[in-house]
C-alpha cells in the first residue's frame, strides 16, 4: 500500500549557483536533492539530482535570505509545493506520485554509478 500525503516541495535556491532543491518527507525529515536545472515536466527530459543532507521538516516551505557566511547563503523561493505518495522506495530507485502545483504525476529518482558517485541520481517524469 502506498504512503499517502507526505510533504513535497521544491525550492529555487540562488546560492553560489542557481539550482532547485527537491524535498521529500521520509521518516520525520526531508530527504533532499539539488537539481542544477529546472525540474522536468516533460517525460523526455532527465535531470541530474545530487543527494544532499537531510533537512528538518519545518524547512519544507522556507522562503527568504540565508545570510552571507552561512551554508547555502543566498535567496530561497518556494518553486512548487504539495504532497506525494510513495510507490517504491529502495536504495537505488524511488518512485513517487507528486501532487504539486507545478509537478504532477509519477516521478522517478534512479541512482546511477552507485559505487563511484552514490549521491548522483537521475530525476524524471514517467509517462504523461
Amino acid at each position: 500500500m502506498a504512503e499517502k500525503g507526505k510533504v513535497y516541495s521544491i525550492q529555487k535556491h540562488d546560492a553560489s549557483t542557481l539550482h532547485y532543491d527537491l524535498r521529500l518527507e521520509k521518516e520525520g525529515v526531508l530527504r533532499s536533492w539539488a537539481i542544477p536545472k529546472v525540474p522536468p515536466r516533460d517525460p523526455s527530459i532527465k535531470r541530474l539530482a545530487i543527494q544532499t543532507e537531510d533537512h528538518p521538516l519545518d524547512y519544507a516551505f522556507f522562503e527568504g535570505e540565508i545570510e552571507e557566511g552561512r551554508y547555502g547563503h543566498g535567496t530561497v523561493e518556494l518553486w512548487d509545493k504539495g504532497s506525494y505518495e510513495v510507490r517504491k522506495w529502495k536504495k537505488n530507485e524511488i518512485i513517487v506520485r507528486i501532487n504539486g502545483e507545478k509537478l504532477k504525476g509519477k516521478y522517478v529518482l534512479i541512482r546511477f554509478q552507485p559505487d563511484e558517485n552514490p549521491e548522483n541520481w537521475l530525476f524524471f517524469k514517467k509517462g504523461f
